[in-house]
Parts: C-alpha cells; structure tokens; sequence
C-alpha cells in the first residue's frame, strides 16, 4: 500500500518537472543555430531537445543494428548468441512437445508411435537419460527385444541411469529364460540401491531358485532393515534360509557347522517342523539323546507331526516295538487327544501285535474323519485280529475314495508336496508351505508311501501293499 502511494507520488512530479522544464523552454528566447554544407539552421529550444532525442534514437538503432550483424556472424561462427539460444529453446520445446507425446502414446498402448516419438525427442534434445529410457520402455512394449536391449545398455553408460538400465536388462533375461544372469544382474541392481523392495523381493527370489541360502539371509536381513518386512515374518523366513543352509552343509560332509546351523534354525523357529526335526537328528548325531528328546517333546507340544515321530524313532532304533511304545508315552502324554498322537499310538501298538490296544487308539477316528491313513490302519487291525477277508476288503477300497489327511499344501497354488520344501515347486512362492488337509483330493501323499513309517526302524508295508492280495480275484 505505501509503495504504490510512493510510485504515484513520484509520477506526479515527474509530470509536473517535464510540464515545468517544457513552458520554460517555450519562454526562453534565443535558441540553437546548426550549419551543414552551407546550410544554416536555427532551432528553438524545444526543437532542440526534439532533435537531441531522435538523434539518441538513431544512435541506439545503428547500435542494435550493428549488434544484430555481430551477432549474426558469430552465430555463423558457431557461437551462442542470442539466435542460438532462439533456435535451442525452440528446437528444447519441440523436443519436449515429442517426448511428452511419446509418454502418451506408451501410456496409451501404442508402442510403435512412441518409438517414433522417442526417436524424434532424441533428435531434438540434449538429454538421452530421457529419451533412451522411453526408447528402451517403448521397444519392449512393442517386442523388439533388440533395439530394447541396446537401449538398456545405452542407460548403463550414465550413473544417473545405470539402475534403470539394469532393471530393464533384468527383466529381458527373465523373459528369455535365463534366470542365472538375471541373479548376477539383480545382485548389481542390489548394490546400487540396497533399500529398493521390488530389487530386494526378486534377488530374494532368484537366490532361493539358485539354493544361494546365505546371499538369501543377507537380502532379507537388508529388507528388515530397510522396513520392508515385519521381525516376526524376517525370523519365520530367515529360519527357513538357514535351515536349508544347514541342509547344504550336511551335503558338503561338514557335520558340525550343520548342527550348529540346524539348531539355530530351530532357535529362530520353533514352530518350523522340518527345523526341529533337523535340530533333534544333529543332537542324535552327536550323542546327545537328551537334547534330543527335549527339543522334539517341545516341538510334539506345538504341532505333532509324523517327521517328528519318525526322529524321535531314530534317538534309540534297535529297540523292539514293546520298548518303542513304552518310550513313545513321552510323546503320546503331551497331547493325547490329538488326531496325530492317536495314529500315532495306533501304528505303535500295530507293530507290538496288540491290536486291540490300536483299536482304542483310534477310537471313532476312521467314521468320525476317514483318511487314506486310519483306514488302512483299521484294515491292519483287522486283519490282525482275525476278520473276514471280505471286512478287511471293505476298509482298503474306502481307502480309494478316502481324504489324504494333513499334507504339506502350498497356500498360495494349493499344491502339494511329498515333503517340505522352502519354495513350491509348482507357483515358486517362498515359504508357502504348511501341514493342513488339502481342498482338493489329488496330488502325491506324504503317508500312503509308507503305512507305518516307525515300526521297528524299517519300512512297513503300503496301503497299496495291503490290497494287492485282497484285490486279486479268487
């Protein structure tokens, strides 16, 4: 507000100083005689100053003129000047008119106009980080796989854009298939920017693919402390990649670096079944029993599992069946209620011939939720105790139609596994395997391989077995 009082206040007395210096001029006699090739002029004041100020006017355009002309040389020259700098930002604007189309065009699904327009922003602007990243981006959607590539090699030569370049050098090797450069090229996408999640969760990937277990513990260690997981997740998961590595040392014959491995598995995860059931056979290994028996008898308490039984069946395996089910109530008194512990105590008391005792172990278990298991166990029951041959038919062909019971199911493609594995064969997903019933009734079973897996140490009779002879024609 003072300001604008201030700029009227001063134009005012300019008005009134030019309307003052103008009637003085007018009063004032006399005035200026000029003479040129014999010609006399004589000027008033006031066309004095008239003349002053087309002459300044004249001055300042011969200046413009010459500068115009010098500018015009130097433009010839090479130089930059002002004309230079004209046509820059007209071509600069051109070329980001191109670019800006090319965006669209991409965006657009329309691949092929903007590699057009890609090639035309190059040509316009200075700036091929830009261009050569819509060129890569615009190629790969249009499938030309080779100008693609040469635009992300192109993108490796600037700092600025080396990881865009890597990125999309990745994703061409994992479209051809060839995932072993893809782990080298993530590996270096990693070490530039480590706290990049996509980079992490696909280096992640690869290493798992590739059985790298320890660069795996590394790269989730770097997602944790770049926040992209939870610790309760990181651990689960970081149990997982050791005890695979333990599983790769017991490879290599290094006997003790596995224990130490397996039970730090188990320590991270305790609730992980294939981890104790490693951790129990390290201790077995080194003599320890009693460790043994504790780490399994904790593990029984959280989740009983056959993989469990099957190791703590090899802490003594010479002792006859009568000495195995005396030894197994260590297992079979923590949760007796449970479906496991029931088929547990079952197959037990099958292999020390008391089949009565078996039949009570199984209960209401083979009507109440038949599975391929429990039938077959109450077909060995009954064949044990002396039935008909036509009842002991009847519980193996129930066996055809009956569920699996619990396998290890993926929960992301709801595959199935003979066995535990840390990545699913069939989808890939990492740690996606848990002990459940699957929904569907197909695929390999865990437990119709070998009936009863603990009986004196060595393989028992199949369900498949079992019913050979009963399907026979007589």
């Amino acid at each position: 507000m003072l300001w604008s009082l201030i700029k009227v206040l001063v134009f005012i007395a300019l008005v009134a100083a030019l309307t003052l210096g103008a009637s003085f001029l007018l009063e004032t006699g006399g005035g200026i005689r000029v003479a040129v090739g014999g010609y006399e002029f004589t000027l008033g004041p006031l066309q004095a100053v008239i003349l002053a100020l087309v002459l300044l006017g004249v001055i300042w355009l011969v200046l413009k003129v010459i500068g115009f002309v010098v500018a015009v040389m130097r433009f010839l020259n090479g130089d930059e000047t002002a004309i230079s700098r004209y046509f820059d930002r007209n071509r600069e604007r051109k070329g980001y008119q191109a670019f800006a189309e090319g965006m669209i065009a991409l965006a657009s699904g329309e691949p092929r106009t903007a590699m057009s327009r890609a090639t035309r922003a190059e040509r316009l602007l200075a700036q091929p980080e830009l261009t050569t990243i819509l060129t890569a981006q615009a190629a790969q959607a249009a499938g030309d796989t080779r100008k693609a590539i040469e635009a992300y090699k192109t993108l490796l030569s600037n700092p600025r854009s080396r990881f865009i370049g890597i990125r999309g050098l990745i994703q061409q090797k994992l479209a051809e298939g060839d995932r072993e450069t893809a782990l080298k090229l993530a590996e270096k996408a990693f070490a530039l920017k480590p706290k990049h999640k996509e980079t992490q969760d696909l280096l992640l990937e690869l290493q798992a693919e590739s059985s790298d277990w320890t660069g795996a513990r590394a790269t989730l260690g770097a997602k944790l402390r770049a926040g992209h997981i939870p610790k309760d997740i990181h651990r689960r998961r970081d149990a997982v990649l050791a005890l695979q590595e333990a599983r790769a040392i017991i490879d290599d014959g290094s006997t003790i670096q596995a224990r130490e491995a397996a039970i730090a598995a188990h320590r991270l995860s305790p609730d992980l079944v294939p981890a104790a059931a490693m951790a129990a056979r390290s201790y077995i290994a080194n003599g320890d029993t009693r460790n043994a028996t504790r780490l399994l008898k904790k593990a029984w308490e959280n989740a009983p599992h056959p993989d469990l039984a099957a190791a703590f069946a090899e802490i003594v395996p010479d002792e006859t069946p009568s000495e195995r089910l005396r030894r197994f109530r260590t297992l079979t008194s923590v949760r007796p209620d449970d479906e496991e512990t029931r088929l547990l105590l079952a197959e037990l008391n099958l292999a020390a011939e008391d089949f009565p005792a078996a039949r009570r172990a199984l209960g209401d278990l083979p009507t109440r939720h038949p599975t391929r298991r429990s039938l077959a166990i109450m077909a060995a029951v009954e064949r044990g105790e002396g039935a008909d041959e036509a009842v002991v038919r009847g519980w193996l062909a129930r066996t055809l139609t009956a569920p699996r019971g619990p396998q290890w199911v993926c929960d992301k493609c709801q595959n199935i596994h003979s066995e535990w594995t840390p990545v699913c064969s069939n989808c890939g997903g990492f740690d996606t395997l848990s002990w459940r019933e699957p929904a569907e009734g197909v695929g390999p079973s865990a437990t119709q391989t070998e009936l009863l897996p603990l009986l004196v140490g060595s393989p028992a009779p199949t369900a498949t077995d079992d019913a050979e002879p009963a399907d026979r024609p007589a």
